[in-house]
């Protein structure tokens, strides 16, 4: 059999392989664009006038009107005061999440007490439940506390993040070894040592994805900080924006505008940790399946 014998099967799968290929590129570059494509819209609707977005056909190129649109922005709400304190709400409820789910999840996960079983099923049932059933409760608990109207009570109903335990403790099960934990307590390490010095360091890609999530979660909230802060001027960025379509003409060049304001840090916050969001993401995946 000669060499060119030998190189036409493997030329043949190749060329079998080929269109399933570019079939594959091709769905994905369909869903990235079916992905990217509202990011786009709003930018084209913020850089265009309401005139222009009403257009038929609508344009569908970037217009010249940005700055103007963001100047009405600032010129209308209290743009930079309401993201002031949206950035410290979101900072300071996605650091405590971080640490108590990630505490209760090796909880959880690494040590056996009485009801754990019974205590984690409970926890998924609480997955399972739209959030609105808690806002009433919350509320009665913060008028109850006296911190209706105070920025600190967006933080508390979020910290005990039932999906953020469930995830970190999935992640621990799998990534974090018993037999290193059963060398740490041979040394002499007590609980807070093998959680600080040993699970944390291990579970970072995992820390990273729930950071992003819990962060963008904050940062997005609309109706429970409608509902609890009662003073303007502790209101939160989605609760100000909304000011901007109140009317019964609205302006949607400035809205569009205002909402592109608002998202730019949170593509800032995902670029920073994108490769631990990723990593996370993806190991996640594979120690579920």
């Amino acid at each position: 059999m000669t060499t060119a014998d030998t190189a036409r099967p493997a030329t043949r799968v190749r060329r079998l392989r080929r269109p399933k290929g570019l079939t594959t590129h091709i769905i994905l570059m369909l869903a990235v664009l079916i992905s990217v494509f509202p990011f786009v819209w709003t930018i084209v609707m913020a850089t265009n006038t309401t005139q222009d977005i009403y257009k038929s056909p609508p344009m569908l190129t970037v217009g010249s009107h940005l700055l103007e649109n963001m100047r009405h922005v600032l010129n209308t709400i209290d743009f930079f005061g309401s993201m002031l304190n949206t950035v410290m709400v979101a900072c300071v409820t996605t650091a405590l999440v971080l640490f108590i789910d990630s505490l209760a999840a090796f909880t959880f996960a690494k040590f056996d007490f009485p009801g754990r079983k019974v205590l984690f099923g409970t926890l998924l049932l609480f997955m399972m439940l739209p959030l609105q059933l808690a806002i009433l409760p919350q509320f009665i608990l913060m008028s109850k506390i006296g911190w209706v109207g105070m920025l600190k009570a967006l933080a508390l109903p979020s910290l005990a993040n039932a999906f953020g335990i469930f995830w970190l403790h999935q992640y621990i099960q799998n990534g974090v070894p018993d037999e290193l934990l059963d060398a740490a307590r041979i040394d002499g390490a007590g609980f807070f040592r093998q959680y600080w010095n040993i699970a944390l360091p291990m579970i970072r890609p995992a820390l990273s994805f729930l950071a992003i999530y819990a962060f963008v979660n904050c940062w997005n909230d609309y109706i429970w900080p409608l509902i609890v802060l009662t003073d303007p001027g502790h209101v939160t960025l989605q609760v100000e924006l909304a000011q901007l379509n109140v009317g019964h003409t609205t302006d949607y060049s400035m809205v569009m505008a205002g909402v592109l304001m608002a998202a730019l840090p949170l593509v800032v916050v995902f670029s920073i940790f994108a490769r631990g969001f990723i990593a996370g993401a993806t190991e996640g995946a594979v120690q579920g399946s």
